[in-house]
């Protein structure tokens, strides 16, 4: 990706008694979250996830922050502080770590559980300092309190940072539900408290800034699970967030009572209910849950599957029941639970899934057409209460695209930031916080990364128009064979192809103006192999555009003889 902002120049040299905000990820896009906070030399990052790839992203599996920024300083980083374990918040701590495994990673038990074991798949053993809420620690200049905060993950933080150019508050993702499952509020008494001492700078989840009102209890949801369980006369898929520990206990409340035995479904479903039973976050009764292998000497109606797919991930397991191509096949009769929000982009992935399992005759039910999820960012109510409790002197809205950028800065004006203290950024613009006042000054690059297989940052925004090309357009190769000395024609052209659906024998048609600006070029001295592609490519694509209306890539291959 280019320069985030052209009209922006380089940051200047961090002048003493500020306080740099440089955000990586997060901003502009729901996921890769990233923040990195500067003072005195030293580095401080808030999260470090990942974002999943959409479809004009071909073979991409994950898209990482740009790390170029710190990496000629990751020796200055004093930590890694993560507010909670969803993967756009931790998933690219791996790559992060291949470059210097002993920065300190600072969250709560369960987040560092999640990030441990993610770690022991790629070998990293890491350095650790756990927290909760109401503790307070400091890495270097800066003095870091945290603050229980409410989320669709048990034990989400939020983190103050007080340094000495100002104080800044952190929210992370949060929601504010009253009633929550584990009991765990969001720490509104200790937001007042540190709003109290004066915050310079409020940094707060926006994903939800366009949602009036409050968001729905947690609670809610366990009526409509029950009515799932009441209606189904065969075996029940649900399929959520692999770390949605709460949603996974109130559905295996209700197998439980209605009877169903329960089985896991993918690999990180089963790894992570595995962390969360072993750390007490999730309470599985005894004989409740059963072997994949066990499920064929059951009955349809004492089935329960918990799986993965939710949001139409093509290698997720419920993806590949929706194509035919798991070991568990949908069958007529079967419900299918949808029980997760939709992850903008993710929307043709979804349906397809809805469709494919419909297909098959299952009954799917989904938020579209249920109350099966609440969603775990704050509503504009609830974020308006926040800026009312702190309030800020200088506000900048993080972790949504921009309408929910624009959306939270206007609620932050409502209640009062005056319009100058309102920054909003977008990845890789840097803010700067001296004398109580924040202001951008400048830029750094914060393109995509992208991890295909085993590579990491080798794919190419141009390799990427190249896939898109081939997967709508297909391709045509044309070999020609050119005598060395003189450049001319030896033989007719070979024209091959797959999948631009123009037929063979329609080439005949083209072949002879190839041939005839080949030898005009052969006649005018023309015999670089490189000029003799361009002739061909050019030829060849003018025919194709003008005769079908396409835009296939061509690929001319010269062989001197």
């Amino acid at each position: 990706m280019s320069h985030p902002h052209p009209e922006l120049g380089p940051p200047p040299p961090l002048a003493k008694q500020t306080l740099r905000v440089v955000p990586l990820g997060g901003l502009g896009e729901i996921g890769r979250n990233m923040t990195v906070f500067e003072y005195g030399g030293k580095l401080l990052i808030v999260d470090c996830g990942v974002l999943f790839p959409e479809e004009e992203q071909p073979g991409v599996d994950l898209i990482l922050p740009d790390f170029d920024y710190i990496r000629g300083r990751l020796d200055d980083v004093v930590a890694i502080v993560l507010t909670h374990g969803h993967e756009d918040h931790i998933g690219a701590v791996p790559f992060l770590l291949r470059e210097r495994a002993d920065i300190p990673l600072v969250g709560s038990r369960l987040t560092l559980a999640f990030i441990s074991a993610k770690l022991g798949e790629h070998r990293i053993k890491p350095e650790v300092v756990q927290v909760a809420e109401g503790e307070r620690r400091s890495f270097g200049a800066f003095d870091l309190e945290f603050f229980s905060v409410n989320h669709s993950i048990p034990d989400a933080l939020a983190v103050g940072i007080r340094t000495p150019a100002g104080s800044l508050l952190h929210t992370g993702d949060f929601k504010m539900d009253q009633l929550p499952l584990d009991g765990r509020l969001t720490d509104l008494a200790g937001f007042a408290r540190f709003g109290a001492e004066g915050v310079d700078l409020l940094l707060s989840d926006s994903t939800n800034a366009e949602v009036p009102g409050f968001v729905t209890s947690e609670r809610d949801i366990a009526g409509v699970i029950d009515n799932v369980f009441d209606k189904a006369d065969k075996r029940i898929i649900l399929a959520c967030f692999a770390s949605h520990i709460h949603r996974v206990q109130q559905v295996l409340d209700s197998a439980e009572a209605h009877g169903r035995k329960v089985a896991f479904v993918g690999r990180s479903m089963v790894r992570n209910m595995n962390i969360a039973r072993d750390l007490g976050y999730l309470t599985i009764p005894a004989g409740l849950l059963v072997d994949v292998k066990e499920l064929e000497d059951l009955r349809p109606e004492q089935v329960l599957l918990v799986c993965t797919g939710s949001q139409g991930e093509p290698m997720a397991a419920l993806s590949r029941m929706a194509n035919r191509d798991h070991q568990i096949r949908i069958e007529r009769g079967d419900t299918v639970v949808l029980a997760s929000s939709l992850i903008p982009g993710n929307e043709n992935a979804v349906n397809r899934n809805i469709n494919g399992l419909t297909r098959w005759g299952a009954n799917v039910v989904h938020k579209g057409n249920a109350l099966v999820h609440v969603s775990g960012h704050s509503s504009a109510g609830e974020l308006m209460y926040v800026l009312n409790m702190v309030k800020p002197r200088n506000f900048m809205p993080v972790h949504g695209e921009w309408r929910h950028l624009r959306a939270h800065a206007k609620l932050a004006a409502l209640t009062g930031v005056p319009e100058q203290g309102i920054v909003i950024a977008e990845d890789g613009v840097v803010v700067d916080l001296h004398k109580g006042k924040a202001r951008i000054v400048g830029a750094v690059p914060a393109g995509y990364v992208y991890v295909d297989g085993t590579s990491v940052g080798d794919v190419t925004e141009s390799a990427l128009k190249d896939r898109r090309i081939l997967g709508d357009e297909g391709f045509i190769s044309v070999v020609i064979a050119v005598d060395s000395q003189s450049g001319k024609l030896v033989g007719e052209p070979q024209i091959h192809t797959r999948g631009s659906g123009i037929d063979v024998e329609a080439y005949d048609e083209v072949i002879p103006k190839i041939q005839d600006s080949l030898e005009k070029a052969a006649a005018d001295g023309i015999t670089d192999p490189s000029q003799l592609r361009q002739l061909v490519r050019r030829n060849l694509g003018r025919w194709v555009n003008d005769t079908y209306r396409r835009r296939p890539m061509i690929v001319p291959v010269v062989v001197e003889v």
